[in-house]
């Protein structure tokens, strides 16, 4: 059975849906940024019609992302970094922990309001339900990550230290940049979507460009761009 297409009700092109949800999720632009930059190149839309495409697309992109992407994450297994974050909504604080792999690949992303051993057992269950226990697990000397593992046991090494975790720490540079662009959260929903989702879009465009000479970097680029366009195309 052939499956409907997610666009069968919009009057606007699948392709512009495309291109609004991925300036608004990649890039740290505003609602009306993503409209101004539209509009340049002659596609009259609102800021509200921008964020009723993110808020429709943009799990589904996501979740294709991780679909097409489970062959290429097995060396997630090698090992993982674990770090959290600290992120204010409404004034109060919440915790966004985040786990990468060795290859700077964003495994996982939880948001809880307290930063204690059942918040930090939660994250490990859901990480190690998706993605199988790895070799080893880097953390920093956060002493729930420890509390934690002697109950899980997600790996039979753990190190801790103050500068082996930069692969983690370096990881939340991206998210902050649209965390200012957005001017914050308003609720602890919203946050969690938001993180799940630039996760995704975000490994889906990283193409280490230190690490590739020019060509090859282009040659990736225009992969994963063709690739963007083909998402949930049926």
């Amino acid at each position: 059975m052939t499956q409907r297409s997610p666009f069968r009700y919009f009057k606007t092109s699948p392709e512009i849906i495309r291109l609004a949800v991925m300036l608004y999720i990649r890039y740290p632009l505003s609602l009306r940024n993503v409209e101004d930059l539209l509009h340049e190149r002659g596609i009259e839309v609102s800021h509200e019609t921008v964020r009723y495409w993110w808020n429709r697309f943009g799990p589904m992109f996501a979740a294709e992302i991780r679909r097409r992407r489970v062959g290429a994450m097995r060396s997630s297994r090698w090992r993982w970094h674990l770090d959290e974050v600290f992120v204010k909504i409404n004034g109060k604080t919440h915790y966004l922990w985040r786990a990468v792999d060795q290859e700077g690949e964003v495994l996982e992303s939880y948001v809880t309001k307290t930063r204690d051993k059942p918040a930090a057992l939660s994250f490990l269950r859901k990480l190690v339900k998706r993605h199988r226990p790895p070799e080893e697990i880097v953390t920093d000397r956060l002493r729930t990550y420890g509390a934690a593992m002697k109950e899980l046991r997600p790996s039979r090494h753990q190190t801790e230290g103050r500068w082996i975790n930069n692969r983690a720490e370096n990881s939340h540079q991206p998210f902050r940049r649209r965390e200012r662009a957005m001017l914050r959260f308003r609720q602890m929903r919203c946050l969690q979507k938001f993180a799940s989702i630039h996760a995704s879009v975000h490994n889906h465009f990283n193409l280490e460009r230190g690490l590739s000479s020019r060509s090859v970097y282009k040659l990736n680029r225009d992969a994963a761009l063709a690739e963007w366009r083909d998402l949930c195309a049926g």
